[in-house]
This record gives C-alpha cells, sequence and structure tokens, in this order.
C-alpha cells in the first residue's frame, strides 16, 4: 500500500531523496576539507635547512678535528714536562738545602782550638762486613787494603777505607770483643750505632753514610762488599770524572722485576709499592759496590 502526501509525493520517494543529498554534502565536505589541508600544508611547511655532506667538507671537518685532538695531545705533553722540570727544581732544591744543613753542621763541629773546617778528601770507602767475615778481611788486607804505612800515605791522598760494622744485639759479647781485638791489630773498622742482622741491610748502609758523611768531608762516598777486591787506580780515574757534577750515582745498573709471589727467592713484601704484578724495579745499582756523591750523601742523612 502506497502512502501519498499532500503534493502527490510518497513518503519513500521523500526519504530517498534525502538520503541522497547527504550524501552528496557528505563528498563535498570531504573534498573541500582535502583541498584546505594540502592548501595550509603548503603555506605553512618550511622546507629544512640542508646540511652539506660533500665529501670535501667532511674531510676538512675531519681535519679540524685532528687538529684539535692533537692540540690537546701537544698540551697534555707539555704540562707533562712542566710538571717534570718542576720535580726537579723541588728535588735540586731539597739536596741543596739538606747539603747548607750538614756544611752548617760541619762548621758547628769543627775544631774550637784551630778554627780550621775538616780536611777535604777525595773518596771514603766503606766496606761492608759480618762478624763471620774474618777472612774475608784478611784477604782484602793482603791484596787492595794498605796496611801501616801506606794506609797513611793513602789517606794523605785523600783516599779512606775501613771496615764497616755494627753491634750485636748482645752489647759487650764475644761477637763484640772479637771485633775490638780486631781493631787494636789493625785499626781499621768504622763502628756504626747498629745492631748487626741479614733483615738490617738496608738499615746499615743508611747509617754507614750518614756517620760517614759527619765525619769526612769528601767528594765520593763508596759502600763495597768484602768479598769484592777493588783496583783503586781505576776506581778513582772513574770517579774523578764525574768530580765537578753535583749529584752522583755511579755502579753497576740493572732492574729486574718484582717478585710478588711469596715464597719465592727474594720476594718483595711490598711488591704492592712498584705497580701492578709484572713491573720491574727502577734501575740502580747492584750492591756489591756503589759510589754517591756527598750531595746524596748528605740527603740520605737528613732524610733517613
Amino acid at each position: 500500500m502506497s502512502v501519498k502526501g499532500r503534493g502527490g509525493v510518497g513518503v519513500g520517494e521523500m526519504w530517498s531523496r534525502n538520503v541522497v543529498v547527504s550524501r552528496n554534502l557528505a563528498l563535498l565536505l570531504c573534498f573541500s576539507s582535502f583541498f584546505a589541508g594540502i592548501l595550509f600544508t603548503n603555506r605553512m611547511w618550511t622546507e629544512p635547512e640542508r646540511t652539506n655532506l660533500e665529501p670535501e667538507a667532511c674531510d676538512q671537518k675531519l681535519k679540524v678535528g685532528n687538529h684539535i685532538s692533537n692540540n690537546s695531545v701537544g698540551q697534555i705533553s707539555n704540562t707533562q714536562n712542566d710538571i717534570s722540570k718542576f720535580n726537579s727544581k723541588i728535588s735540586s732544591i731539597e739536596m741543596k738545602l739538606a747539603a747548607a744543613k750538614a756544611e752548617q753542621q760541619s762548621l758547628t763541629s769543627a775544631d774550637a782550638a784551630s778554627g780550621n773546617l775538616k780536611r777535604k778528601y777525595f773518596m771514603v770507602i766503606g766496606i761492608n762486613t759480618a762478624f763471620s767475615s774474618r777472612k774475608r778481611r784478611d784477604s782484602v788486607r793482603a791484596t787492595w787494603m794498605p796496611q801501616g804505612e801506606e794506609k797513611k800515605k793513602l789517606e794523605e791522598k785523600g783516599i779512606v777505607i775501613r771496615f764497616v760494622i755494627g753491634h750485636s744485639s748482645t752489647a759487650g759479647g764475644i761477637l763484640d770483643r772479637a771485633i775490638e781485638a780486631e781493631e787494636k791489630m789493625h785499626g781499621d773498622f768504622l763502628r756504626l750505632e747498629h745492631v748487626e742482622g741479614y733483615l738490617e741491610l738496608s738499615s746499615k748502609t743508611k747509617t754507614y753514610f750518614s756517620t760517614v758523611v759527619a765525619l769526612w768531608d769528601a767528594d765520593f762516598y763508596i759502600k763495597v762488599d768484602d768479598d769484592v777486591h777493588v783496583n783503586l787506580a781505576t776506581l778513582g780515574k772513574i770517579l774523578a770524572g764525574h768530580k765537578k757534577k753535583p749529584r752522583v750515582y755511579v755502579g753497576c745498573m740493572k732492574s729486574g722485576p718484582v717478585l710478588s709471589k711469596k715464597g719465592v727467592k727474594y720476594y718483595e713484601p711490598e711488591y704492592w709499592k712498584f705497580g701492578e704484578a709484572g713491573n720491574k724495579y727502577f734501575r740502580h745499582a747492584t750492591g756489591q759496590l756503589y759510589a754517591i756523591s756527598k750531595d746524596l750523601a748528605t740527603y740520605i742523612s737528613v732524610n733517613q
């Protein structure tokens, strides 16, 4: 059954026309929005600035970067050199102060009656020895260490030689009495305020240098073991070439690994002070024979 309105048009036809108009209107609005969006985007969007990535420009930037890096490395190197020079100057000043202090002590301890300073010597040789080394001492006396009048003549030439030993753990015991008897016979010992012991050798050496620099004003102070035979003429010739130098350390130089494994021979209990495992000791002279100048001996005396 068809229902018609007043104008003669049915209700179904009117609804169909309204749907068509709505669709057309929606499509029109969509197209209008699309074109409006394109127009707005073209006006508001700005093209980003291009970065020049040409190979030449990249190379130039890399060169500039490398130049800056090289300059930084150079500045660091210069700074390290400046620090090293500064440390050297500080060490030099410290040694000069130590030498001045020792010189002042020499002035105050000079002979008050004569008012003269201690005599100047060329070298003082200390032969490190032990209570049980009598045969070694006799061998040295029979070979390169003059005795009697020859010893006095050598000292007049500025060369002093002494066996260096401390005291036993039992003061006045049989070991000390044996050394005293040997001293009366030969007169060639220097007794230190030190208790003898294998683990105290470093302390003995420092005490030796402190003692001899106070007793004798010499250019060089030498430490030698009692199983080493010395050619005095050759030694004197070598040291004479370094006489005008202020701080001298002469010997058979060496270096070696720091042994950090407990139980091995020459184990270093304080190995950690030398850095990581596998590091080496700083370059130093072998302990059998070496010489140091007065400034260094004075520095040891003041800072032991």
